[in-house]
């Protein structure tokens, strides 16, 4: 029979907690397995600090660091260790000033197993509700072959067991001496690792209840470690009208056959300089009008850089944002995860309200993954998929290669994600630079199939009417073909 939630032990990471679907299950053992300086004994800190907070007892049993150098790191990292109790069996400097082997106690009789029975003791005396030994690998260090070792870890954690406490133990992966044939005397893994795109944390083993499968994420901080889950679309739901949102323009509503529908994807894309974010933008100063919230994620430009620009083309960036109707976030790619940026997006939906979200740009985003190319429509898809279940619209910029010539709809090979795409040009006209604009892709209603030009003035955006009398425009240098009629629009310009 699987625990209920409300009997789960915490172990003080809330990611991690979601991942465990609720914490540990009590009275059982947990391996933390990870190399040196992936953060065991953080881990094992969060777990023994939560028992506490529960009103429960901690004992930590330290088998390798200096238990004044253990309390004096987890301090600096925001942990009180004032109540937690340390059983010291780390190696004193006698040990080597008198060159002697590296034994915690004597063997003299190999039936007494001595190192389990100071251990034993130790117990006895604090009777835990939570206990953490770290590492538990270094017993293999002190006794004389791996049978013996086996043997008294069984022994050990037998005893834990029958004493009703929750034990948490790590070891520490090496190439020459891994840690697989632990796996059997654990009730679950937390397996802490690290990749190119960054340090991440799974759960291949966990008796008695299901976890979040996977590759997740996390973050050693200044206040410890923080666990990010991989979002899961399915698990978020949300109720919402599928309403069409106004760009606030009325030529560009006309070419979407009114707007963009709430709870979909829509891509926007063209080449540098376009004008992709501002239009995207607009759709936000719209939203702002009715109440409602939007959020930015700039990958690619500053903020002040993106506030600036936007103030210069009649957009009220300064008077959203005092009102709440806009948040813009500044994201650095290389210091964030895929899964950490879905942890900020949740908590923009789920804790603030977000009605819109904008992510600026795709390519921007792909750094997150640095370097593994496969997970890139995984993670987009998922971020697409939980933004619609939520009922929250999205909005993706991507920035296309050519300025002019070979027509692209997205660089990423990305838009069977989109509801929409939207998509901008730069146009050559007889040596004069001009934009158009079109929808490429609509799934939830019709859409105009012209091509219309597109400007940024001081005052906003302006659209003019389709641009029939050319031909050729996706190719970036179209030809006329009617001289009669107005090709430049010089009378709407500004």
């Amino acid at each position: 029979m699987t625990p209920s939630l409300s009997d789960r032990l915490s172990t003080g990471i809330a990611g991690l907690d979601e991942i465990l679907s609720g914490g540990l299950i009590p009275e059982r053992s947990y391996m933390v397995r990870g190399r040196a300086g992936s953060g065991k004994t953080i881990l094992s800190l969060h777990f023994l600090t939560a028992g506490l907070d529960a009103g429960e007892t901690g004992l930590f049993i330290n088998l390798e660091e200096d238990v004044s150098d253990l309390k004096a790191n987890a301090e600096s990292l925001g942990f009180d260790t004032d109540a937690i109790e340390f059983l010291d069996l780390s190696p004193s400097a006698d040990v080597f000033t008198d060159d002697q082997s590296y034994e915690v106690f004597a063997p003299e009789e190999v039936e007494r197993e001595p190192l389990t029975d100071a251990i034993v003791e130790g117990v006895t005396a604090v009777d835990p509700d939570r206990v953490v030994v770290d590492p538990l690998t270094q017993l293999r260090f002190l006794l004389s072959d791996d049978y013996q070792f086996r043997k008294q870890v069984v022994g050990f954690m037998r005893f834990l067991k029958a004493q009703n406490a929750t034990v948490m133990f790590t070891v520490q992966d090496t190439d020459s001496l891994p840690t697989d044939d632990l796996e059997f005397i654990t009730d679950g893994t937390i397996g802490l690792g690290s990749e190119e795109y960054g340090k991440t944390v799974e759960v291949p083993k966990f008796r008695g209840s299901s976890t979040q499968s996977g590759e997740h994420a996390y973050r050693v901080t200044d206040a410890g470690i923080e666990v990010y889950p991989a979002l899961q679309p399915g698990d978020h739901t949300g109720e919402y009208d599928l309403e069409q949102i106004s760009s606030g323009v009325p030529e560009v509503d006309e070419l979407l056959d009114g707007g963009i529908e709430r709870g979909t994807v829509s891509i926007v894309s063209g080449p540098t300089g376009v004008g992709k974010t501002t239009l995207s933008t607009q759709f936000m100063k719209e939203a702002a009008g009715r109440g409602e919230r939007s959020v930015i994620y700039l990958f690619e430009e500053t903020e002040e850089t993106f506030l600036t620009r936007s103030r210069a083309v009649n957009i009220p960036v300064d008077e959203m944002i005092e009102k709440g109707a806009l948040q813009v976030n500044e994201v650095e790619a290389l210091e964030r995860s895929p899964q950490e940026f879905a942890r900020m997006v949740r908590d923009e939906v789920e804790d603030r309200g977000a009605d819109i979200v904008m992510v600026d740009g795709i390519a921007g985003y792909r750094l997150t993954l640095r370097g593994a190319d496969g997970m890139m429509l995984q993670q987009m898809h998922a971020l697409g998929r939980y933004l619609k279940n939520m009922g929250v619209t999205g909005i993706f910029v991507d920035e296309t290669r050519n300025i002019t010539g070979e027509f692209q709809a997205t660089v990423e090979n990305i838009s069977y994600l989109a509801d929409n795409i939207i998509f901008l040009r730069h146009l050559e006209v007889q040596g004069e630079m001009r934009k158009a604009l079109g929808v490429l892709k609509k799934r939830t209603s019709d859409f105009e199939r012209t091509i219309r030009e597109f400007q940024i003035t001081r005052h906003g955006i302006k659209v003019g009417e389709p641009m029939s009398e050319m031909r050729g425009i996706l190719s970036g240098t179209p030809e006329i073909v009617d001289d009669g009629r107005n090709r430049r629009g010089d009378d709407d310009r500004e």
